[in-house]
């Protein structure tokens, strides 16, 4: 466990105005070996040499070849391929998806999601994590990893907050750059993305996100600088649009950044079809479109010979991926071994990412930690079927995935378990249907199509959730229409393949989809026509009511109230390729909590979801423990804390707002989802906790916070400006009776002699501890000069905020407990 915090490394020193300041570059815990991707620095001319040789020896078609992804004769589950030269000894790449663990046809570790990994404020845990995805990735065939993922969390409506780490820039920096340490140290090439500015899914391929210059580089910009600083190979550009132009041939991200400011040398790839052009987004600073050659196959190599592209920007592009292909060995005829897989290693790292990522977010009246065999009433879906990972790319499909129901059993002396909250349906009446038909089980065989028309009778108005389950591919679901409505119309692109989580799938493999309704009462009209393609299909046809979700709560109140204790899993199902349209629960969960805490106030919520989450019934809790997708260890990790054999180490690494009104992008759709396809990042630099402390509004939780079991106190604070930063030193001691995890955070306030906007306080470091009961330890945290600097849009550049300053010493960016103030500069 890290006992210390980083300074992420450079390349380059840091130029600031006012003088130059060399950014220290250290690791968390002291110096580790470098990644593999570094290895071969010193034999640099040879490796240029060599790439330049392959250069002038391969023909336009195979520079080509080269430059965009094809289809994988031998597939191996992965999402892209790039063919290599086999007559000159470059060997193909396959490239996985992988925030979470390596997404291929294989079994692979399922690790808990990048935003549970983050909540443990631990960059050697991140190495480590790293290292796992590095490992497997090798061992299961692939040669790069479309992964990290370093956009900040800055809607909490955004689909894929779970993928990322995080709302603040030095948080994720410092993460990013751990994890892609990790995972080139194992020789996989790791890929940052997106670049830049993918924070919603919402009109994603297409929204215009309208940005400032210095709102660009002190929010979203930080992890991607840290990326490159850490030797990342690849970037992955954004679908969107960045100030009027596709972020894959923006001249000014691609190469004014990206390769002049922070000298990147590695290779950018599209996001999959995210290319509107050839020539553009080619001189732009993009090498390689994914996953085909729509605009840099044929296209491209018409545009060489007709002398529309000068073949030099083709031989830049190809010199860029053979150079990382020669700095991780693929090119110098010594093809680095692959190691064989180790799932015991990556079950370990699981299970201890679940652990320390933990968010205890409400404790009272002593509900947690649980005590051993006593009766307990288990309720929620989540807590029979884990929810190991959210859906779209992050999903991973590992060897195994106990649920937690299997995990608390042993635990108690009886275990009672309800649904409480139905997602899969139940039968529609037959008495409901004109003419009957088999809606459980209906088969059609191959080459058959089997179709229904008839109809539905409601006997009152109310909402149905009709739910599908079927087992043919997308193009072959079966066509339901109500009233000549089509209930699962296909969705366009690649949304309609984003699978994964808790509601895509039923626990016999068949797919689902869900449409709701309401519906007068009498008779409507039902059509359904369902192929059977070349091997037949099996589809149900089920439904939701408010008379079924109203059974569904009175059992699990029946349950709540013959037991000493509740855990209530409640869930949200996240997934690639859209956003949420509200942080409430989904379904008919609200009720459910507040009818179970009704019952028995000793109710611990376990929250299995991907964002932040509004919390109407909070005050009714016993306990509320966030564990958002555990990954494959999850039910363990979540019996561990429950029961205390582990602290709930994990602090919220995004501030969760108290309702839907109450949020940075909250009432403005400038700022999300965007207005005539343009989105404004108004809020500026005050992104996510920043924000909050601005505009003097209170969250719910505030970014940081999380329980321990114990607690502990502050004191003795002095801070010293040392030239490479502060070193800011204070005493944290565990005042109670349990070994605890903390988390202490400093926090800087604004420069006196800067004369721009300044966020009230930013954070400036924080130290992941552990400490047994009574113990008393001094910690020295260093905080960067990066992280008491501005930008300055007029000079383009860097800007020391000298001056006296405020530091806060705290357990949340709200739970400010000890201050003092320190000269920073000269």
């Amino acid at each position: 466990m890290t006992d210390t915090v980083p300074r992420f490394p450079r390349r380059s020193a840091l130029r600031l105005l006012g003088g130059a300041i060399a950014v220290a570059a250290a690791a968390t815990g002291g110096p580790t070996a470098p990644p593999r991707a570094h290895a071969r620095d010193g034999d640099a001319p040879a490796a240029g040499a060599r790439v330049d040789a392959l250069l002038a020896r391969l023909t336009l078609d195979e520079k080509i070849s080269l430059l965009h992804g094809a289809t994988d004769p031998r597939p191996l589950g992965q999402a892209g391929y790039l063919p290599g030269v086999e007559r000159l000894g470059i060997p193909p790449l396959r490239l996985a998806d992988g925030p979470a663990g390596v997404r291929v046809t294989r079994h692979a570790t399922a690790l808990p999601a990048p935003v549970m990994l983050a909540s443990a404020f631990d960059p050697a845990l991140a190495r480590r994590y790293g290292q796992v995805i590095g490992r497997e990735g090798r061992a299961l065939g692939q040669d790069v990893l479309l992964s990290p993922m370093v956009n900040l969390i800055r809607t909490p409506y955004a689909g894929r907050n779970f993928e990322t780490f995080s709302e603040d820039p030095l948080l994720s920096a410092h993460l990013v750059a751990a994890e892609i340490e990790g995972i080139q140290g194992e020789g996989l090439i790791a890929t940052v993305k997106h670049f830049a500015l993918n924070n919603q899914e919402h009109d994603r391929m297409s929204v215009d996100v309208r940005v400032d210059e210095r709102t660009l580089h002190e929010t979203e910009l930080r992890g991607f600088e840290a990326a490159v600083a850490a030797g990342a190979g690849a970037v992955m550009g954004a679908y969107n649009k960045v100030n009027g132009t596709f972020a894959c041939e923006n001249t000014a991200l691609l190469t004014g950044v990206l390769r002049e400011r922070w000298g990147f040398t590695g290779w950018v790839m599209s996001d999959w079809s995210a290319v509107h052009s050839t020539r553009e987004a080619l001189l732009a600073g993009l090498d390689m479109e994914m996953p085909d050659g729509t605009h840099f196959g044929t296209p491209l190599a018409s545009a060489v010979r007709d002398g529309g592209v000068p073949a030099s920007y083709v031989d830049r592009a190809v010199r860029r991926v053979l150079g990382v292909m020669d700095r991780f060995g693929l090119l110098d005829g010594t093809t680095p071994s692959r190691p064989d897989p180790d799932a015991r290693a990556g079950a370990a790292v699981a299970r201890e990412a679940a652990e320390a990522g933990a968010v205890l977010l409400r404790n009272e009246h002593g509900t947690l930690p649980l005590a051993g065999g006593t009766s307990v009433a288990v309720i929620g879906p989540t807590g029979a079927r884990p929810l190991v990972s959210g859906g779209g790319s992050a999903h991973v499909v590992p060897e195994h995935a106990d649920s937690p129901l299997d995990a608390l059993r042993p635990r108690a002396a009886r275990v009672t378990y309800v649904l409480g909250e139905d997602v899969f349906g139940r039968p529609v009446p037959a008495s409901a249907l004109d003419p009957g038909f088999d809606t459980e089980a209906q088969r059609v065989e191959a080459g058959r199509t089997w179709t229904y028309d008839g109809t539905l009778t409601v006997t009152d108005p109310e909402e149905w959730t009709f739910v599908l389950h079927y087992s043919g591919t997308p193009p072959l679901r079966p066509k339901v229409r109500l009233d000549g409505e089509e209930l699962f119309p296909l969705t366009p692109g690649w949304n309609e393949y984003f699978t994964g989580g808790l509601l895509t799938h039923a626990d016999d493999g068949l797919s689902v989809r869900r449409k709701a309704l309401k519906l007068a009462r009498g008779a409507h009209r039902l059509t359904i026509t369902a192929p059977g393609g070349d091997t037949g299909q099996l589809f149900r046809l089920r439904r939701i009511t408010a008379a079924t979700r109203a059974d569904d709560v009175a059992e699990a109140v029946r349950a709540a109230r013959a037991a000493r204790d509740v855990v209530l899993f409640a869930y949200e199902d996240a997934i690639e390729g859209q956003d949420r349209t509200t942080i409430a629960l989904p379904g008919n969960q609200e009720r459910l909590i507040e009818a179970v805490t009704a019952a028995n106030p000793r109710t611990t919520v376990v929250l299995n979801t991907s964002s932040a989450t509004s919390m109407p019934w909070l005050e009714r809790t016993g306990a509320v423990l966030q564990m958002y997708y555990p990954g494959q260890e999850g039910a363990a990790a979540t019996a561990s804390l429950l029961y205390g054999d582990r602290d709930p180490g994990g602090r919220l690494t995004q501030s969760f707002p108290a309702d839907d009104d109450h949020h940075p992008v909250a009432g403005d759709p400038r700022r999300y989802p965007g207005v005539d396809g343009t989105e404004a990042y108004a809020e500026g630099i005050h992104v996510g906790h920043r924000w909050y402390d601005a505009e003097d509004v209170r969250p719910l939780f505030p970014f940081g916070h999380g329980l321990s079991y114990t607690s502990f106190a502050y004191a003795d604070p002095d801070a010293r400006w040392r030239g490479d930063g502060l070193d800011v030193a204070f005493t944290v001691r565990n005042t109670g009776r349990r070994d605890g995890v903390d988390v202490p955070q400093v926090y800087a306030g604004p420069s006196p002699d800067l004369p721009l906007d300044q966020p009230v306080r930013v954070l400036a470091g924080y130290r992941r501890l552990a400490l047994r009961a009574g113990e008393e330890r001094r910690v020295t945290v260093h905080v960067e000069p990066r992280a008491l600097s501005s930008w300055d849009a007029e000079a383009h550049d860097w800007v020391l905020g000298t001056g006296v300053r405020a530091l806060w010493i705290g357990a949340s960016s709200r739970d400010l407990r000890l201050r003092t103030s320190v000269r920073v500069g000269g």
